[in-house]
């Protein structure tokens, strides 16, 4: 059942996720998001970079609180939102931006579909007109677009 809490937790963060990028970070945070769009400078740390610890910290409180007496259902939950925090940062940072030069010339289809949405997503320099705000499900026509096969 706890690895059942875990598996839920991170399927259900995707939708969640979208929501906080499409209207907190593209809405009233834009100001700690708006230098991950500022194709002008690559710094090595951004303002962008404190989500992570904005989503860190119910996650940490979760496991705090589900572990005090007896390991209950928040502990797994706070470990299926890690676990999804934990395979944002080596998608999204390692993977997509290239923080840590890994898998740069990759030919999964998947992984190209991901990488494609996120450039569609950052092709938009400000907050509005914004599309892919979704990290592991992208619009399926990115999917398509590398699934396709070669016709002879």
């Amino acid at each position: 059942m706890n690895l059942l809490i875990v598996f839920a937790t991170f399927f259900l963060m995707e939708g969640f996720t979208w929501m906080v990028h499409k209207y907190v970070m593209h809405g009233f945070l834009w100001s700690l998001h708006r230098d991950h769009h500022d194709h002008s400078t690559d710094p090595p740390l951004e303002k962008n970079d404190y989500f992570f610890v904005i989503f860190a910290i119910p996650a940490m409180a979760l496991m705090y609180l589900g572990s005090v007496n007896d390991f209950n259902f928040l502990f797994y939950i706070g470990v299926g939102i890690t676990l999804y925090g934990m395979s944002y940062f080596f998608v999204h940072d390692i993977f997509i931006h290239q923080r840590i030069k890994f898998l740069k010339n990759t030919k999964n289809p998947y992984l190209l579909a991901i990488r494609r949405a996120h450039k569609q997503h950052h092709k938009h320099i400000n907050k509005d007109d914004g599309e892919c705000f979704g990290f592991l499900w992208v619009p399926i026509k990115y999917f398509k677009l590398y699934f396709k096969k070669e016709k002879a």
